[in-house]
């Protein structure tokens, strides 16, 4: 039996510790799994912490970046690698949209919709995060977000307050392993 080869995309965030360096190993680990093939990612960009009273400027600086990869691994396996290495770099769930050494959200798994108590996809506040919109229309100037449009238009309408880390910051590029 052959596995059906899905396109995802995933959002990486960190406000901890060597927040850029967290994010590149997540996505070098993540690109190494069985299962993830053609792994792109996308520059990465810094804003300022949203919690669940809005933006913090005095908490430390996110930094953010998306990748999209094709996977044979079903979408609550993959939640589990992605669980896994989140918690091998330190992260705690402690605090809904508290300070993180790394997050990573699955924002989309092919044109499927899963809503269940673990997984919820598309990602459900995708198309109001600027931090999740504008690295992906660096990676990908014709996305588009399953149920809320062109991504340009998206970010186009909330603004983008986040800010470049600088032109040779580009993720892992492995095509076709």
């Amino acid at each position: 039996m052959i596995a059906q080869v899905v396109p995802v995309l995933f959002a990486f965030g960190s406000n901890l510790g060597g927040r850029d360096d967290t994010i590149r190993s997540a996505q070098r680990e993540l690109a190494a799994t069985p299962g993830i093939q053609n792994f792109l990612a996308s520059p990465l960009r810094e804003t300022v912490a949203l919690t669940l009273a809005g933006p913090d400027p005095l908490a430390p600086k996110y930094i953010n970046g998306v990748a999209r990869a094709d996977t044979t691994l079903a979408p609550h396996d993959l939640l589990d690698v992605m669980q896994r290495i989140e918690s091998e770099h330190g992260r705690v769930r402690d605090k809904r949209w508290g300070d993180r050494t790394l997050d990573i959200d699955l924002i989309l798994f092919g044109g499927r919709v899963i809503a269940d108590e673990r997984l919820t996809v598309p990602h459900p506040r995708a198309h109001e995060r600027d931090f999740v919109l504008s690295p992906w229309l660096e990676l990908d100037p014709d996305a588009v977000l399953m149920g809320h449009g062109r991504v340009a238009e998206l970010l186009a309408r909330i603004g983008d307050t986040t800010a470049p880390l600088g032109a040779s910051d580009a993720g892992p590029q492995v095509e076709d392993r």
